[in-house]
């Protein structure tokens, strides 16, 4: 299972444009917006400073804003951002 992950704002500031994760083992791979976030949470420290449990973020499954328990799945593209951002 393969899942892009895109950063904005201050995330990116922070963690840098994006990057891809891929699950050889599907039974592994984080079935929900919300696991992924707390897989990436535990890949270094600056994942867990950005995407703290406690920080308020937004998040999006294929460029559709959603709530933590949307359903992941082979090519998905799930973003993380602050709730408000600039252009």
């Amino acid at each position: 299972m393969r899942i892009d992950v895109r950063y904005f704002a201050a995330v990116r500031e922070q963690l840098g444009s994006g990057e891809a994760l891929v699950f050889v083992d599907e039974a592994s791979a984080p079935a929900t917006v919300g696991a992924l976030r707390a897989h990436l949470i535990g890949l270094t420290p600056a994942h867990a400073e950005a995407l703290a449990s406690d920080k308020a973020l937004r998040m999006a499954l294929d460029q559709t804003l959603c709530a933590p328990e949307a359903t992941l799945h082979d090519g998905a593209e799930v973003a993380f951002f602050p709730p408000v951002t600039g252009g």
